[in-house]
């Protein structure tokens, strides 16, 4: 007799981890989209929109990948652990862009000299 695959909710929370940081870049691209143009120039609002698309595909993904696991482990019983590490190295790889990008705009919008009137 097979017991169930795990009787906390591990998965779960993992699951609203990954939404909540999902949601996080999402906010944080609709954010960089309204102020980026108004600090270096109206061409910047495509990197905030490409932020909102990359957050919502991530969104996506993550939904995806948790049905996809949560079904392995509850029909075949295989309590192996699941690697897959494209969606996490994605998520990063944003994180890092957009912190970068953040970083670069700091230091032009702090060293653009003061408008005098």
């Amino acid at each position: 007799m097979s017991t169930p695959f795990d009787p906390g909710l591990q998965p779960e929370r993992t699951a609203l981890a990954w939404r909540r940081t999902g949601l996080a870049l999402l906010v944080g691209s609709f954010v960089a989209a309204r102020t980026l143009p108004e600090l270096i120039g109206a061409w910047s609002a495509l990197l905030g929109l490409t932020g909102v698309m990359i957050a919502g595909i991530l969104l996506a993904m993550i939904h995806l990948r948790y049905r996809r696991h949560h079904r392995q482990l509850t029909t075949t019983g295989d309590r192996s652990p699941i690697a897959e590490g494209r969606l996490i190295a994605a998520a990063a790889a944003f994180v890092f862009t957009g912190a970068l990008v953040s970083i670069i705009v700091v230091i032009a919008v702090s060293t653009r000299p003061a408008l005098r009137p």
